[in-house]
């Protein structure tokens, strides 16, 4: 069963405020799937030069096919970080920490209910739909 999220003893100011905090959290997940994005065209890139360092060697270009092997196919995307490590440590780190922060102070103000604000909301608009009936 649902829990009624007026049955918790929380001000409207700490709701406002795990409001705020939770949609932030998923902002968090939007910018981790952007980066997971990222990751995955960049390497559909990095295929691509592979296929371009192959076509060059064949038409003969053994220069530009070394340096596309040699100086950029390996290279990493940011600060010689390559994608997945990236990834792997915003995961990790970031949206870890902060998603284990979230919990924390939602189970110390709300008893660890989700979305409460919604829930709220739910409630108002279905009670209003009822009323109207």
């Amino acid at each position: 069963m649902e829990r009624d999220p007026d049955d918790l003893e929380l001000s409207d100011v700490e709701a406002d405020a795990l409001h705020e905090l939770q949609l932030g959290i998923e902002y968090v997940h939007r910018a981790y799937g952007t980066l997971l994005e990222f990751h995955h065209e960049l390497g559909h890139a990095m295929d691509r030069m592979g296929d371009a360092e192959d076509a060059l060697r064949e038409a003969g270009h053994e220069e530009w096919a070394d340096a596309l092997r040699d100086d950029h196919l390996p290279a990493g995307a940011v600060s010689d970080q390559w994608t997945f490590e990236l990834v792997e440590e915003f995961s990790e780190e970031f949206v870890a920490e902060v998603d284990a922060f979230e919990t924390e102070v939602r189970e110390e103000l709300a008893d660890g209910v989700d979305h409460v604000t919604e829930r709220r909301q739910k409630r108002q608009l279905r009670d209003r739909a009822d009323s109207e009936d």
